[in-house]
């Protein structure tokens, strides 16, 4: 008598709409929930099994890093390559045509042609003090309250690897503009 039919409690149910904003998936049952909270906090037995979780817990977090260092994503960098002075520094770099790009594959020339080994280094010198200047200066303008510490070795050290090995990865092309902010 007061009780609903079947046949109107389902009709009633499929007229109503989805809900929005849901997580999309069913909540897990009592019994689903607690089988997933015991299998997280199981702890290893043996050192063996602590040893494989550390293992599996240390490739996840370096495969983290190393998508990080193809994307740039800032959270993920190394202490050395983040913020918007690095970031900078990388683009300044990536940007330019650097002869210390060309070098490595030279010294192999210069295996079989000493008398080019000295001219080589002083090219190289010379062209890495001009891109130090460069920089610099232009560190100075954009970051004016940032220490230049340690500035030149990331570049130099950044210039030195031919550009397809490079981490980060170049986000700028050779001779592409670089934008006015950082921050």
């Amino acid at each position: 008598m007061f009780r609903r039919n079947k046949s109107e409690s389902t009709s009633n149910a499929s007229d109503m709409p989805a809900k929005e904003g849901g997580k999309g998936r069913p909540t897990p049952t009592r019994k689903e929930a607690e089988a997933a909270a015991k299998a997280r906090a199981k702890t290893p037995r043996t050192r063996k099994e602590l040893a494989a979780r550390q293992r599996e817990l240390r490739s996840e977090h370096s495969r983290k890093v190393r998508d990080a260092m193809k994307t740039g994503d800032e959270r993920y960098l190394l202490p050395r390559d983040k913020g918007p002075a690095r970031r900078f520094i990388r683009d300044f770099v990536d940007s330019r045509f650097s002869f210390a790009e060309v070098v490595i594959p030279l010294m192999i020339v210069s295996l079989f042609l000493p008398t080019l080994v000295i001219p080589l280094f002083v090219v190289l010198i010379i062209d890495l003090v001009l891109m130090r200047r460069r920089m610099r200066r232009q560190l100075a303008e954009r970051f004016p309250d940032e220490p230049l510490k340690g500035t030149t070795y990331y570049a130099v050290t950044r210039s030195m690897q031919m550009k397809f090995m490079r981490l980060p990865k170049a986000r700028v092309k050779i001779g592409e503009a670089l934008p006015d902010t950082y921050r």
